[in-house]
């Protein structure tokens, strides 16, 4: 048995579904106690249960409550996000503002309140489940790239400033994987690019991908899994792509 994250406390975004729920299965058979984190509160406290775990039900939107925010958790997992595709003509600007909130302003709330605690014990680990749209674009989803690149410089700030006093700060970069994000998009790009959903997979989401199908959300805990651990002490600053190749041409 892997007791490798033993008397450590994570907490987890977007905690309730998805990668998220990954993440917080994946850290708790590792030894951690976690906090799943959701503004679904069935949701999490069903899972937070299953893992011996707490649930926080929080909207992250009210990000004017994060400010005065102190956490004592180890590790830090910044996953809660949102999608929206469309045109830039037509994207809402309380949209744009909402997607930038959630995925940014948030996870920099979160580090902050997080970040003495680290400081204090020497130890921390902060994972920002990023996207390959961090690393590259797709159109008519301009909110949400640019909040993930927004996340890869946050985090790469947070590396250097944590470098010293023992916590790293990492993301990771998956293509689309299975979860119900990305399920709801598929209608979405149907509409856009004027074919069946059918073959949105094929013809969309999967074309840069060497690799043809979903990434999976335990293969995406496993990476964040072993972030957590004493081993990837020297990964800090650091972009973990698993895109299938996507980010290879």
């Amino acid at each position: 048995m892997d007791n490798s994250l033993n008397g450590r406390k994570a907490l987890v975004t977007g905690g309730a579904s998805g990668i998220g729920a990954a993440c917080a299965r994946a850290l708790a058979a590792r030894g951690a106690k976690v906090v799943v984190a959701d503004v679904d509160a069935p949701g999490a406290a069903a899972l937070a249960d299953e893992l011996g775990g707490t649930a926080w039900t929080v909207d992250l939107l009210d990000v004017d409550s994060l400010a005065a925010l102190s956490l004592d958790c180890d590790i830090l997992v910044n996953n809660a996000g949102i999608q929206k595709v469309a045109p830039i003509e037509e994207f809402e600007p309380a949209e744009f503002r909402r997607i930038l909130a959630l995925m940014l302003e948030a996870p920099f709330l979160l580090i902050r309140a997080a970040l003495p605690h680290m400081y204090a014990n020497g130890f921390g680990r902060i994972i920002n489940i990023s996207s390959v749209h961090g690393l590259r674009a797709s159109a008519y989803k301009s909110a949400y790239v640019s909040a993930k690149h927004g996340l890869e410089g946050l985090s790469k700030v947070t590396a250097l400033e944590g470098g010293e006093r023992g916590v790293t700060s990492n993301c990771i970069n998956p293509g689309y994987v299975r979860t119900p994000l990305v399920e709801k998009q598929i209608a979405d790009q149907a509409r856009l690019h004027g074919i069946p959903e059918a073959e949105v997979l094929a013809k969309v989401m999967l074309t840069e991908s060497a690799v043809k199908r979903l990434v999976e959300p335990a293969e995406v805990a496993s990476l964040a899994a072993w972030m957590a651990s004493d081993d990837a002490g020297m990964v800090t600053g650091a972009s973990y792509t698993m895109d299938g190749g996507w980010s290879a041409r």
